[in-house]
Order: C-alpha cells, then structure tokens, then sequence
C-alpha cells in the first residue's frame, strides 16, 4: 500500500541499497567536493504543512537508517510545535522556513518583508536558519515567491531557495504533491522549469523498480509531505479523501486560469 511508512522505508533502502548518497539543502550547497565526487545523490526535502507529529515519526525512521534530510516548517500553530523541531534538528537534520508571507500579508511586500523577518527570529530561536522554502499555498491567489521581487534573502543571511538556485537541467526533482508523484495536472505552484525530458513515475513502487533497475536519475531533489505517509489506516483514508477532493478543486482552478 503506497503512501505509508512501511512503503517510505522500503524507498530509503532501496535508495541505500544502490548508493545514493543523502545531502541535506544547506550540505549540497556548502559542500562542493562532496557534490562533485559522489555520482549518485540525493536532497531529501520534507514540507511540513501540517501534523508535525508524521514528521518526527519520519525523521525518526531517517536517522535509524542514517539518512539526513531538511524540514520545511509553516509557522501556524498546527505546524509550529518547538519541541518537536528541536527533536527532529537533535536527530542531525536541518531545519528550515516554509514561508507564506505573501498570503498572510495579503500581497503587500512590504507587510510580508516584515513578517518574514519576525517569523524567522521565531525559528532561529531553535535552530540557525540558512535555507528556505516557499509554502505552494493553492488556494491563494498570491505566490509567495514574489517577495523576492523587492527585497533579497541573502540580505538576511539565507544561502538558498529551491525554486530560485537549483539548476532543474541538472537536477531530477520529483515530488508527492496531489499524493502521487506524477501530479503535475493539479500542481499549481509545486513545479519547475527544465528542458530535459525527465522520467515520471506514479507510484513509489514505480520509482523502487526504477532504482533496482538502474535507471532512476542520479541527481535528485526528492520533496515529500510527512502528512501523507502513515501506517494508521483511517489517517491514511482521511489524507486520500482529502487529497482527491483537493486534487479535483486544483485542477479546475488550473483549466479556469489557462
């Protein structure tokens, strides 16, 4: 059954067992050397836009198989639980901000400048802050990267923003956004631009065959919601009823817009 913590686990092995090797956002950055000598690797991202407890439970699996990832954390109080960040940053993974100013801020810059600002002296309370991550938000009719039009995060001491400093030429990035990993139809802002003809995969089981078969890409950006994977069978129903429902309303949002 796909989407649960037994099928993640059995995709990390898989992933060991033909010898990737596990960076976190802030190392691939800072660690070229690394970078360059490994020919397979791999950034485990993880958004956490909801159920921080799915999250230390994946974060527990991880650092049981020596896999280090980075966690995007929302501040909403559904998200933002202290001591369960503190945990997940004392297993060695990073820690990172998964911002929404633009929608909480109503599309004033200078307004969601400002909140940024107080959101992450908020995080780097508990953890010292070097990347960030754009919240999709696909209700809202704001993007959120658009900050960056005005201001400039390095200004703050941030090294990095996925959908602003990879190269998706040389980069594989996959993502169980719509609870499948080939959900682009229903992505409203979860995509990037590349003109390789990357390959795709519906299901986990899929990229587990690709990986035993050898053809899985080497360099890859792998994005995955602790909030979909669960072994708890009416959690794991509710998040596909739930998903389904919301994949429908996105990809009539996306046929209205276009």
């Amino acid at each position: 059954m796909d989407f649960t913590l037994k099928t993640y686990q059995a995709l990390l092995k898989s992933l060991i067992t033909q010898n990737y090797y596990f960076l976190t956002m802030e190392e691939y950055f800072s660690h070229s050397v690394i970078k360059s000598n490994s020919h397979l690797h791999l950034i485990m991202r993880h958004d956490v836009d909801s159920k921080s407890q799915n999250a230390l439970r994946m974060a527990k699996l991880e650092s049981e198989l020596g896999v280090k990832a980075t966690y995007y954390f929302r501040i909403i109080p559904k998200t933002f639980k202290p001591d369960i960040i503190k945990e997940i940053a004392d297993l060695e993974h990073e820690i990172g901000y998964h911002y929404e100013n633009m929608d909480t801020c109503n599309g004033s810059s200078n307004d969601a400048f400002e909140d940024f600002k107080k959101n992450l002296d908020k995080m780097r309370k508990l953890y010292p802050v070097k990347t960030i991550c754009m919240h999709g938000s696909p209700m809202s009719k704001w993007d959120n990267r658009e900050i960056w039009k005005k201001y400039d995060y390095r200004t703050l001491g941030i090294n990095f923003e996925p959908y602003f400093d990879f190269d998706f030429n040389d980069l594989y990035y996959i993502t169980d956004t719509g609870r499948r990993w080939d959900g682009q139809e229903t992505s409203i802002r979860d995509s990037v631009k590349s003109e390789i003809q990357w390959p795709q995969y519906h299901s986990t089981n899929e990229i587990i065959y690709a990986l035993k078969e050898g053809t899985f890409p080497s360099c890859v950006l792998m994005t995955v919601h602790p909030q979909r994977w669960t072994n708890n069978l009416i959690s794991w129903a509710k998040e596909l009823v739930s998903q389904n429902i919301k994949n429908i309303i996105k990809y009539f949002l996306i046929k209205y817009k276009n």
